[in-house]
């Protein structure tokens, strides 16, 4: 078995970093939801912190589909 190349690693290393910011994203958003009504927050405050979720998860879209196009024409 060969070992990995240098393209490979960095693309396990980006994987990585996006499966990191999905999970945060997921429970900095829960947390928000959680104690926005228990602070007392405004409704735009909170609406704020669903645009920030919807960016990271856009985000993590977009790198995740450069992941797959780098994979696939490595493949051949």
């Amino acid at each position: 078995m060969s070992q990995p190349g240098e393209q490979d690693k960095a693309l396990a290393r980006q994987s990585r970093l996006v499966g990191i910011v999905i999970a945060a994203t997921m429970l900095l958003w829960l947390g928000a939801q959680w104690a926005g009504p228990r602070l007392g927050l405004e409704a735009r405050y909170v609406f704020l912190f669903d645009l920030a979720a919807l960016a990271a998860f856009f985000w993590a879209l977009v790198v995740t589909y450069q992941i797959w196009r780098k994979r696939r024409d490595n493949e051949g």
